[in-house]
C-alpha cells in the first residue's frame, strides 16, 4: 500500500472518529434543533408581518436577533452558535466519509454533495449567531447590496447571479420534491419511535419541507429578476420572499400557509435531531 494511500485511510479515520464521537454527535444534534427553533421564529415573525406588525426581519438574522432581545439572549446565541458548529462538523463528515449506508454509490455521492451544501448554510448561521452573542453586528443590508453590486460588475456577472437564482428555484423544487415524496424518512431512523412519533414525524416532514421549497424557490425568482434587471439594491432574502407573498392576492392566506409551513418544519427538525441516522 502506498504511503499517500494510507495516509488519506488515517485521514478518513481520524475524520469519522471525530464526526461519530458522542459528544459532537450530541452537540450537532443540539444544532439542528436549534435549526428548528430558528425556523420557528421565522414562522412568528411571518405571523407578525401577515398581521401588519411591525419588528425584525422574518429571516434567519432576525430570528437570531429575536433571541439576542430576549432575557438571557446571548447565551442562548453562543449555544446556538456552538450547536451549529458542531453540526457543521458532523456534516463535513458525511461528505467525506460518511453515508457509507446510502445504495447504490451514486446516490451516496449526491447526499455527500448535499451534506457539504448544508454545511456551508450551517457555517454561515453559526458565524451570525457568535458575532451577535459577541457583540457585533451579523451583517447588514448595506453590505449585502455591496456584494452583490460587486458581483454583477463582473465579467458575466449577470449570468452568475442569474445562475445562482435558477439553482436556488431548483433547490426549492427539491425541497418540495422530497416533502411530497417523503424522501427526507431515509435520513431518519424510526426504528426506536413509537407509532405517534412516527406519524407526527412524516406529517411535519409533509408540511415543512415544500413550504420551505416554495420560499426558497421566490427567494430564487427575486435573484433572477434582480439579475435581470441589474438591480443590485432589490431585497432578495427570505424576508422579501414572504413580503412578496403577502403582496399578492389573498396574500394574508398565502403568508399564514407559508409560516404554518416553516412552523412545521421547525418542529421536525426536533424529530431530525432526535432520530438521525449517525
Amino acid at each position: 500500500m502506498s504511503t499517500a494511500r494510507q495516509l488519506g485511510q488515517d485521514a478518513g479515520d481520524v475524520v469519522r472518529e471525530t464526526t461519530h464521537h458522542r459528544h459532537v454527535q450530541l452537540l450537532g444534534r443540539g444544532g439542528l434543533a436549534a435549526y428548528g427553533l430558528v425556523h420557528f421564529t421565522i414562522a412568528y415573525l411571518a405571523v407578525r408581518i401577515a398581521f401588519g406588525a411591525g419588528g425584525a426581519k422574518a429571516d434567519k438574522g432576525g430570528a437570531l436577533a429575536t433571541f439576542a432581545a430576549q432575557s438571557g439572549g446571548r447565551a442562548l446565541l453562543w449555544a446556538v452558535a456552538v450547536g451549529l458548529a458542531m453540526l457543521v462538523v458532523w456534516r463535513l463528515g458525511e461528505a467525506t466519509v460518511g453515508l457509507r449506508w446510502v445504495r447504490p454509490r451514486a446516490k451516496r455521492i449526491r447526499k455527500r454533495i448535499e451534506s457539504a451544501a448544508t454545511a456551508v448554510v450551517f457555517a454561515v448561521l453559526a458565524v451570525s449567531a457568535g458575532k451577535l452573542a459577541a457583540g457585533a453586528g451579523a451583517g447588514s443590508d448595506a453590505q449585502q447590496e455591496a456584494f452583490t453590486a460587486r458581483v454583477l460588475a463582473l465579467p458575466f456577472g449577470q449570468l452568475l447571479v442569474g445562475a445562482a437564482g435558477v439553482a436556488l428555484i431548483a433547490f426549492g423544487g427539491v425541497q418540495v420534491y422530497r416533502g411530497v415524496r417523503k424522501k427526507f424518512l431515509a435520513d431518519l431512523d424510526l426504528s426506536t419511535a413509537g407509532p405517534t412519533a412516527r406519524k407526527v414525524a412524516v406529517r411535519l416532514g409533509q408540511a415543512g419541507y415544500p413550504a420551505v421549497g416554495v420560499t426558497y424557490g421566490i427567494i430564487g425568482l427575486l435573484i433572477v429578476s434582480m439579475a435581470a434587471t441589474y438591480s443590485p439594491k432589490k431585497a432578495v432574502g427570505l424576508d422579501a420572499a414572504l413580503t412578496t407573498l403577502a403582496a399578492q392576492t389573498h396574500g394574508t392566506v398565502l403568508l399564514l400557509l407559508a409560516a404554518g409551513g416553516l412552523a412545521c418544519y421547525g418542529l421536525y427538525c426536533l424529530f431530525d435531531a432526535r432520530y438521525r441516522r449517525g
